[in-house]
């Protein structure tokens, strides 16, 4: 991807080492990003990938195959965007050239409607993996939008750190950065704090989501999850579903693939998933998790590695909310199956006494990605549409999957 220009339209106003150029009169705004190591501030007269593709404001390989093609492109939003680094030692994003982690996108359209969403990327994708499915959509409705790549990027991702389990800890640290970060961009460029903070993410960004509502519920209003990665020290998690549906696949037994946790009526995605993700996700994964594990993925056994157990604690979800939180969840998951995943949180949520603030809705027929819509478009429903909808629609009466 291209480096991005540090002349886009009015002005870009690059900030390094604390040191801020002057900006040229009724040019871009003076921003300044708290915390930040670097930054770029580009006024542009298209904040959505309508425009950003060309200008080099995003990155598709970001977002490749998340949303349906027939996702409807949305555009006619001008502001400012701020793209940066937070300071970090890793080196696994390369997106503008830089080779540093911890980098974020900030983007303030002109026309604000006084809210701000946050997001962290789905899977282990950079910084504009949500471009297409959250930023272009809720910047069409008149908010702001921050996103982070938590930190580290990639299938090595789990390089980053010392500890077991580091490297997810740190998605969560650079969440939290990036919201408070944001909140203060946004009160400089309009002068006034946003009135609603929404947390919102996919997957792994869903985790986050759902992370930050129970231990730091003061930054948001509410938040949105699309699917959000279910981390429990006793299980269920990733590392105790995907094994035995790994080894039922090698040994041709769709029985075992669901007594795994899958759904049968998911059959015809098995052999795709197995492809492109069961078998990475558990060796990467079990990678920054369980690190002396030597074995194959087919063979990995949770429930007899303590020490995966005792990191898997340090990034463990508890559905202690504290603010209102939307679930949405496909009952055709093929990576992260609804029955061991947002059916268990929904029951964590219930158990710790916080069903007043959660609705969770099971969507008939959605799948992990909804670029696989595409491909089964009579046997798959997009899910997108109704994260869009659920960030920027008005709240659903609270109630909890039973």
């Amino acid at each position: 991807m291209r480096r991005l220009a540090l002349s886009v339209a009015a002005l870009s106003v690059a900030v390094a080492g604390g040191l801020t150029l002057p900006a040229e009169a009724h040019g871009c705004p003076q921003l300044r990003v708290p915390g930040a190591e670097y930054q770029v501030v580009a006024c542009l007269d298209e904040l959505t990938t309508a425009g950003t593709v060309a200008s080099g404001h995003t990155n598709p390989a970001d977002y490749a195959g998340l949303t349906q093609v027939g996702l409807p492109q949305q555009s006619g939003v001008p502001g400012v965007q701020v793209d940066g680094y937070f300071p970090d030692s890793s080196r696994t994003n390369t997106n503008h050239g830089w080779n540093h982690d911890a980098q974020y996108v900030i983007r303030l359209p002109d026309k604000w409607n006084g809210g701000l969403v946050v997001a962290g990327s789905p899977g282990v994708r950079a910084q504009y993996a949500n471009d297409k499915a959250i930023s272009d959509w809720v910047l069409a409705k008149g908010y702001a939008f921050a996103a982070t790549d938590k930190g580290n990027t990639g299938v090595n991702f789990f390089t980053d750190g010392v500890r077991p389990g580091d490297a997810i800890v740190e998605w969560n640290v650079r969440m939290t950065q990036l919201t408070r970060a944001a909140r203060t961009v946004v009160a400089q460029r309009y002068g006034r704090a946003p009135r609603e903070v929404v947390a919102a993410g996919i997957s792994n960004g869903g985790y986050l989501v759902r992370w930050q509502l129970e231990n730091h519920p003061e930054l948001y209003t509410r938040g949105v999850d699309l699917e959000g990665t279910l981390w429990t020290a006793n299980g269920p998690n990733l590392l105790s579903f995907l094994p035995p549906a790994i080894k039922g696949y090698q040994h041709q037994s769709p029985s075992a693939i669901v007594a795994a946790g899958f759904d049968p009526r998911s059959d015809f995605l098995w052999d795709y998933h197995y492809a492109v993700y069961w078998k990475l996700t558990q060796r990467i994964y079990a990678a920054e998790l369980d690190p002396t594990y030597t074995g194959s993925e087919a063979d990995y056994d949770y429930a007899s590695r303590p020490a995966a157990q005792q990191a898997v604690r340090r990034i463990a979800l508890t559905g202690r909310i504290g603010r209102p939180l939307l679930t949405l969840h496909g009952t055709l998951d093929s990576l992260l199956p609804i029955s061991k995943d947002s059916d268990v949180y929904a029951g964590l949520v219930r158990q710790a006494g916080r069903a007043r603030l959660f609705t969770y809705q099971r969507v008939e027929a959605g799948n992990h990605v909804d670029g696989l819509v595409d491909a089964y478009p009579d046997r798959l429903v997009p899910l997108v549409p109704l994260l869009q909808k659920g960030i920027t629609g008005s709240a659903l009466r609270p109630q909890l999957f039973e």
